[in-house]
């Protein structure tokens, strides 16, 4: 057996007896070692090709970096945290809805990718009492929706842990990046949509909070009714209070003048509209058309079926988690230069989190001033803006002449 062979053989040993090392990573990508190390690191001034080479080798051989190993190298835990502060006190769990769950999936397996765990945090500790993080060793933590001056993200930061944001921060809340939907041009665009499948009179459906997604996303609406000489039809309700949005539905499709097409900010609309219509004897799409906010596979299958505004969580779960680790790695722990930040995508919003409020009521529009500090966070903040799709179904589909408007049937009184 010559010397080639015998560490041919040696090799493949490792391979198929555990797990591939950097090494081997090395040998199959034609690079040193210091290359892969750096590459699968975000260090270096590699070009993006030879790390996208290096990566793609990695992940062809199954290499997983030692946790053990790269602890005592570096005295980093490899734990990052995942957490909603801005609705932690609310009576929900956010994994429960479709976005977060997809969104938690993929931030899992691009943690993982990069040898780093995600642990999904409870929020309601985190309000009262900070040393609850005390427990966890966390090398960065990703939150879903910070409020402006959020507590949380503002003593993680003092503390020196990197904190990326999946949600456009407001204020000048110290962030290391964040990643978001472009929520003004989506529901621009989905209001065009309307509008050319035949509604005249386009009616929202929003929330009482004021983060972000809720906050831009009526701005937006509000913009397209001047825009367009429609005089606005919407409904506002506390959005974690699923009865409220069952009520607003209603509320909405009783006015006396009643939209004949409605945009569901949140989750549950589709269905809370849905069943509003047929309480008022309303056929969708032919006297309403109904469009919501959804990551749910339920409404492919609904009756008909509702057309949903996706926000590609798996996408912004999979940017966030490279986004922080870029950070950890790099050493940066606030705003600054992460490698791989500050590259927008493309255009279009986000599904909102539950949010609290204290009663209905119509959903503020931000000020000059908040707009403009907005802006400055955008410009000054490492920052990605994700793509989001329609997903056109039935209940938007273009009629072939404008629909009349009726007014709304009594519903039938409820039986004893």
């Amino acid at each position: 057996m010559t010397a080639a062979k015998h560490r041919v053989t040696r090799a493949a040993g490792r391979r198929t007896s555990g797990r591939a090392g950097i090494r081997d990573v090395a040998a199959a990508a034609g690079v040193s070692i210091t290359t892969v190390s750096d590459a699968l690191n975000g260090k270096g001034r590699l070009p993006d090709a030879t790390r996208r080479h290096v990566r793609n080798v990695a992940d062809r051989l199954g290499y997983r970096p030692s946790a053990a190993a790269r602890t005592l190298r570096t005295g980093k835990s490899g734990l990052l945290g995942l957490t909603v502060t801005t609705y932690g006190e609310e009576p929900f769990t956010f994994t429960e809805f479709a976005y977060f769950a997809e969104m938690a999936r993929a931030a899992t397996s691009a943690a993982l990718a990069r040898g780093y765990a995600l642990v999904i945090l409870p929020a309601t500790s985190l309000h009262r009492d900070f040393d609850v993080w005390s427990n966890v060793a966390l090398d960065g933590t990703v939150v879903v929706d910070p409020s402006d001056h959020d507590p949380v993200v503002t003593e993680l930061v003092r503390q020196g842990i990197p904190v990326v944001s999946d949600g456009r921060p407001g204020g000048s809340l110290p962030v290391t990046a964040w990643v978001d939907n472009d929520h003004e041009a989506a529901v621009l665009g989905l209001l065009d949509h309307l509008a050319g499948a035949g509604a005249r009179r386009i009616g929202l459906l929003t929330g009482t909070s004021t983060d972000t997604y809720t906050r831009l996303s009526t701005t937006a609406y509000l913009t397209w009714c001047e825009r367009t000489g429609q005089e606005p039809v919407y409904e506002a309700y506390p959005a974690h209070d699923p009865c409220a949005g069952a009520m607003a539905a209603d509320r909405l499709l009783a006015r006396p003048d009643r939209p004949d097409a409605v945009y569901g900010l949140f989750d549950p609309n589709g269905t809370d509209l849905l069943a509003a219509a047929r309480r008022y004897g309303l056929r969708v799409p032919d006297d309403l058309l109904l469009v919501c906010c959804s990551e749910s596979s339920v409404y492919a299958r609904t009756e008909p079926p509702i057309t949903t505004l996706s926000l590609k969580p798996a996408r912004i779960g999979t940017t966030v988690v490279q986004l922080l680790i870029d950070a950890i790695e790099s050493g940066a722990t606030n705003v600054g230069n992460i490698p791989g930040a500050d590259r927008p995508v493309a255009a279009a919003p986000r599904l909102a989190t539950p949010g609290p409020a204290p009663a209905p009521a119509p959903a503020p529009v931000p000020t000059a001033t908040a707009t403009a500090t907005a802006t400055a966070t955008t410009r000054t903040t490492p920052h990605q803006v994700m793509p989001t799709e329609l997903i056109v179904r039935t209940s938007s589909q273009r009629r072939a002449r404008a629909a009349r408007v009726a007014a709304p049937r009594t519903p039938p009184a409820a039986q004893p």
